[in-house]
């Protein structure tokens, strides 16, 4: 095996070719780095981008994205980056040896390993659920399968009301198709929001003609005469039509391959604050990668492409020398839903205090405090919050809930009011 500095390892093999992935190879050219880069996709595409596979791409109105709009970078771009793109699967880490194992028999050696590998969406365990025009969304192929049953579908249920399902609702609703969402819980996004963001997100979807089930579980899809599925029960019998369901009920990381390789997992595969395994020649980021939140001292698992983006650059930064010493970017996250974008800064991990800002149903802000720290804020409508939230939480979260008490309160105006100490975090925000 090639000797190498502590620095600089000799290569890097980056398993996965998602955002988190393809941000690591690109990051690493970007920084200087002159090894050997293997960036080992299970997919036969280029890296591309995810959001839009439950949003724009799904559409067949003439405003649907095409494959290559999804390209994160054409092909020529890895050739001339020397990064050597592989297709397959890797089915085995060797950490003693420092070698992966592909599925075709083929292995790659590595001085440094990064472990992309994503994560599954959960499937339901049900009668039916093998049924054709039962789908999940996760990878190009599952959303270009979805879009095809979209366009020749009347009434479509989706189980779960998470942000994958709602947004592929929405999208549905717009094609002139039926929509029945069904959740467990008692609101939408019950994880994720605060009750006033729910119950706005609620009235929306039904605003638009969709049926929202809540605290209801599914016990069965059944089938026509063909194989296809033609309805949903329920636990109270209730039968739905539909000749197309999504399953959205969330996704499980993939740890396999770290467990196998003797790595902790949990919830994820366990990394310290520099995003390094119990091998210090592994790392893992991105939605398969267990981290300790500096803010919070938590450890979380977080499922954005800006928090894979932020991992692949302090990996890339730490192989090739820079300073950082540990992952303390701020989460924030968006999502679009007919003419409604909800945008979340910041993590709640619990409040006891929610502050709403503006008068205007689709058009306000949620503040989230414990005790008298801002936690989170959810944007409806209201960009200019957003923005001044992920400037305020990147500088410690300088407001109180009595400063959002004062009259004639604004994020963006008591952001000013702050001055040149706040002012050097923006940089930081926006990137």
């Amino acid at each position: 095996m090639t000797a190498e500095t502590d620095a600089q390892p000799a290569s890097v093999v980056i398993v996965g070719a998602g955002q988190g992935g393809y941000q690591t190879a690109a990051s690493l050219r970007d920084h200087g780095y002159r090894g050997r880069v293997t960036l080992i996709s299970a997919e036969d595409a280029l890296p591309y981008e995810r959001p839009p596979l439950s949003k724009a791409y799904l559409k067949s109105d003439g405003h649907a994205k095409g494959e290559e709009e999804l390209w994160l970078r054409p092909a020529t771009y890895y050739v001339r980056q020397s990064i050597d793109l592989v297709g397959g699967t890797v089915t085995r880490i060797d950490p003693a040896a420092r070698t992966v194992r592909l599925g075709d028999g083929s292995t790659y050696d590595y001085g440094h390993l990064v472990l992309a590998t994503g994560a599954r969406p959960r499937t339901l365990d049900v009668p039916g659920a093998e049924l054709r025009g039962v789908h999940t969304l996760r990878t190009a192929r599952d959303a270009a399968a979805l879009r095809a049953s979209l366009a020749a579908a009347r009434c479509a249920v989706v189980v779960g009301a998470g942000f994958i399902g709602l947004e592929f609702a929405a999208v549905a609703r717009e094609s002139g198709c039926a929509v029945t969402v069904v959740e467990a819980l008692e609101r939408p996004l019950a994880r994720a929001v605060s009750v006033r963001t729910a119950e706005h997100v609620t009235r929306l979807h039904r605003r638009e003609g969709a049926q929202l089930l809540f605290g209801q579980r599914v016990v069965a899809l059944h089938g026509d005469r063909h194989g296809g599925v033609a309805a949903v029960e329920l636990a109270d019998g209730l039968r739905l039509p539909a000749d197309l369901v999504l399953i959205g009920v969330g996704v499980a990381p993939r740890t396999e391959l770290a467990a196998a390789a003797g790595l902790p997992v949990g919830d994820g595969i366990t990394v310290d604050a520099r995003l390094l395994t119990g091998d210090p020649h592994i790392s893992a980021i991105g939605d398969c990668a267990a981290f300790p939140q500096v803010r919070s001292g938590k450890r979380l698992r977080l499922e954005s492409v800006q928090n894979a983006v932020g991992h692949a650059r302090l990996v890339a930064e730490r192989l090739t020398g820079a300073p950082r010493a540990h992952y303390d970017e701020l989460p924030w996250f968006w999502s679009d839903q007919y003419s409604t974008t909800v945008q979340i800064a910041g993590h709640d991990d619990g409040h006891d205090t929610e502050m709403v800002l503006g008068d205007d149903p689709d058009a306000f802000s949620v503040l989230l405090f414990r005790g008298e720290d801002l936690r989170a804020v959810e944007s409806v409508n209201r960009t200019g919050d957003h923005l001044a939230a992920r400037r305020l939480l990147d500088n410690g979260g300088q407001v109180r809930p009595g400063d959002v008490a004062a009259p004639g309160f604004s994020l963006k105006g008591h952001l000013a009011s702050l001055g040149g100490g706040t002012a050097a975090a923006v940089g930081r925000a926006m990137s």
